[in-house]
Formats: structure tokens, C-alpha cells, sequence
């Protein structure tokens, strides 16, 4: 099982500028634009109906994809299937049965600095963590007495699902973390310097005003929230 990100796109070259200015590699540039921070792989999609969400994998969904019918509507497509937890996201069961090699070993992080894994704010946190742990994910850290879990897939990807209402600020999902300590203000800087949009300043969580975390938006849609932790 593979995760890839994939995000739309309205004109290839503004994501191919957005990702190559924060220092995210392409990795190829022939039927598929795939750029990777040696952590995450992230497909921009030019294609008129393509969304936000997650790909996943894997020789067969079949058996799978039943199951999930008694959680949510599934659609069959020309790759495999389609589907959206109460989030909204949608989740593309592709069926690859060529396996997807990519050594990231030698990639370097992104600008943006730790990758911590795709967040998603659900209406409905019980049939979210189902659908999920369907898909073969299993809960690492949380718990949903706490509004919040992660859950890792086979390929070490990992997705947190907030319950709504959870955070004080925009949310998009899906959204990318990266969380990174006390680097955080160094990296907010940077792309400042870069002339990033900046979607929103995050000064909630401290008491002097100080905006220690932000969001930024690609072209696509898809959130990142650059945070301390």
C-alpha cells in the first residue's frame, strides 16, 4: 500500500512554482507531475475533474471497497474506486498492480520542515476512524475521548482526524502538518522571504501576540499548516 497526495490544479505552472519554491523535488515530469519532500509524494493533477485527497494503492480494492459500502457511498472508477469520509476528503483506491518505487532516501526536507502526516476536521468522528481503519490504518496516538486520533498506514503515512470545531483557526481538508518545534519562527521567516502567500497568522496559542504558526494554500486548495507542534 502506497499514499500519494493529490491536489488539482487550474494552471500546471503555478503548482509546479508553488512546490519548486519550497524546495519540494520533482520527481517526475512525464504522464504524472510529482513532486516529494522525501516524506510525503504529492501529485498535482491538471485534469479538469480531479480533487483534493488521498491516493491509496494497493494490487486489489475489491473486498475492501464492499466493506466500505456499509460506511459510505463508493463509486467505481476506471482505476479502482472512489469514496469521501465525513470530512469531505476524497479517497482514490487506486489498484496498481505494477508496485510504486520511489527512493526518497536522498531528498531533502522541504522548506517547510517536518512532515507530520495529513489532518482532517470530520462531522462525524465514530464513521471517520472507521472508514479509516477499514482501509488498513491502525490508531497510534489519541484518543476519540479526546476529539482526536492519528492513524498509520502500512507505508508509514499517517492521518489525524480532529473532531469539528476543535481548532481556533481555518481549516482545509484536507490540510499537510509539519511540525517543528521551536525552528517553527526561522521557517515562518523563510517563506515570508520566499513571498509565499501566507493564508493565515496563527497567534492563538501563545499570550504576546507572537504568530508562531501558519497556514498556507497551493493552488489546489489543499492547506498547510506550519506549526510549532
Amino acid at each position: 500500500m502506497k499514499c500519494i497526495l493529490q491536489t488539482p490544479t487550474n494552471k500546471l505552472d503555478n503548482s509546479i512554482d508553488f512546490y519548486s519554491r519550497l524546495n519540494f523535488e520533482l520527481i517526475e515530469l512525464n504522464e504524472k507531475t510529482l513532486f516529494s519532500d522525501g516524506k510525503v509524494i504529492i501529485q498535482v493533477n491538471p485534469e479538469r475533474h480531479a480533487r483534493a485527497g488521498l491516493k491509496i494503492c494497493a494490487e486489489s480494492w475489491r473486498s475492501v471497497a464492499d466493506e466500505l459500502e456499509e460506511l459510505t457511498n463508493v463509486i467505481q472508477t476506471p482505476t479502482g474506486f472512489l469514496l469521501a469520509d465525513p470530512s469531505g476528503c476524497k479517497i482514490y483506491l487506486e489498484e496498481c498492480y505494477t508496485p510504486l518505487n520511489y527512493d526518497l532516501s536522498s531528498i531533502p526536507p522541504s522548506v517547510l520542515g517536518n512532515f507530520s502526516g495529513l489532518s482532517l476536521e470530520t462531522t462525524d468522528f465514530k464513521k471517520s476512524a472507521a472508514i479509516w481503519l477499514k482501509l488498513g490504518f491502525k490508531i497510534v496516538a489519541g484518543s476519540p475521548e479526546h476529539d482526536w486520533i492519528s492513524l498509520i498506514g502500512h507505508d508509514g503515512f499517517v492521518v489525524s482526524i480532529l473532531k469539528i470545531l476543535s481548532c481556533p483557526h481555518l481549516f482545509y481538508n484536507p490540510s499537510v502538518s509539519y511540525f517543528n518545534g521551536t525552528e517553527n519562527p526561522k521557517i515562518i521567516q523563510r517563506i515570508r522571504d520566499l513571498g509565499v502567500p501566507i493564508q493565515e497568522e496563527i497567534t492563538v496559542f501563545n499570550d504576546q501576540g507572537i504568530v508562531d504558526n501558519i497556514i498556507i494554500v497551493d493552488p489546489g486548495g489543499v492547506g498547510f499548516f506550519i506549526f510549532s507542534d
